[in-house]
């Protein structure tokens, strides 16, 4: 097993030096000329020249790359024009709340979806498949803007039940649980959706299944039968998605923390693009392509922990 994670990570390295590659792209081939962005049209040209200088604009652009990928490998990713931080600064501030909201988005998206779709697939046309298919549909009908606000009013402006403003007031463990569960819930019903698809689907063919005729022959108890046998047959595809949706779990977190202000990665590069501080907006592309690929790894070594086939290859 050990052998197997290593490999992963090794094969990882060329994924994560080509979406670096192509973050370096284009952040370079946007239009326009970024020192006219950042100082505006009235600035002078030595004004312009001094910023491309800063930038390093003003050198060849295989130096720039070269330059931008060893930064990148010593764990220098810029500084923010504006703050004079390093962006690791500015990211290590904001990473651990959007890292609780998505793995708390996930956990819902499994502890949820999961047990839905099981209860889906063993009662199919009934009462619970037809829930099951109305959160399924639900779950990716609405955007994370348009859901977030409908939580906000029912259950921050009705009922009063959690806070509006999803910052957490304090560092104690109750106050940042509060803060935390309409967005989690906002971001985890994307995860619940198609998880729950995923599971119903696999376990109506899984239950179809000659094992599964054969221990139901012999007399095995059926939760033992659907939870313990045709479930494990079933986890896979689920880890697959929830594996592929990580990475859309980032992009909606990014509305998600706007629609209920809360500190995160995503009001970060908001707050990076409205100042224009594109040397901060590369560094959190940067961040972000590496947490996707790290997911991704992750995703693969799941695969092993759940089909040891997968790890003996």
């Amino acid at each position: 097993m050990l052998q197997f994670i290593l490999k992963r990570f090794l094969l990882a390295i060329p994924t994560l030096v080509a979406v670096l590659t192509v973050v370096f792209v284009l952040v370079r081939v946007v239009p326009g000329d970024p020192t006219i962005v950042i100082l505006g049209d009235q600035a002078s040209a030595s004004a312009r020249a001094d910023l491309r200088a800063k930038l390093g604009l003003d050198r060849p652009i295989v130096v720039q790359y070269l330059t931008f990928m060893g930064q990148v490998a010593t764990g220098d990713i810029g500084r923010s024009l504006t703050t004079n931080r390093p962006v690791l600064e500015d990211v290590a501030h904001v990473l651990p709340y959007t890292i609780e909201l998505t793995l708390a988005a996930v956990a819902i998206g499994v502890g949820v979806g999961v047990p839905l779709g099981v209860m889906a697939a063993r009662r199919r046309d009934g009462l619970a498949d037809w829930l099951a298919r109305i959160v399924s549909l639900a779950g990716v009908s609405f955007p994370a803007f348009v859901s977030g606000i409908l939580l906000l009013i029912a259950f921050a402006v009705q009922l009063r039940w959690f806070p509006v403003i999803s910052t957490p007031r304090t560092g104690g463990i109750l106050d940042r649980l509060g803060a935390l569960v309409l967005p989690a819930l906002n971001l985890g019903l994307l995860m619940v959706a198609y998880v729950t698809r995923v599971t119903r689907s696999g376990m109506l063919k899984a239950l179809g299944e000659d094992y599964v005729r054969t221990a139901r022959a012999k007399g095995m108890p059926a939760r033992i039968v659907v939870w313990r046998h045709a479930l494990r047959n079933v986890l896979v595809p689920v880890v697959t998605v929830v594996g592929l949706y990580l990475g859309v779990l980032i992009g909606n977190a990014v509305l998600t923390e706007i629609v209920f202000n809360r500190p995160g990665l995503g009001k970060l590069i908001v707050t990076a693009l409205t100042q224009r501080d594109y040397s901060l907006l590369q560094g959190l592309m940067v961040v972000s392509a590496f947490a996707i690929v790290v997911a991704n790894v992750l995703t693969d070594i799941a695969y092993g922990l759940v089909d040891p086939r997968v790890s003996a290859q």
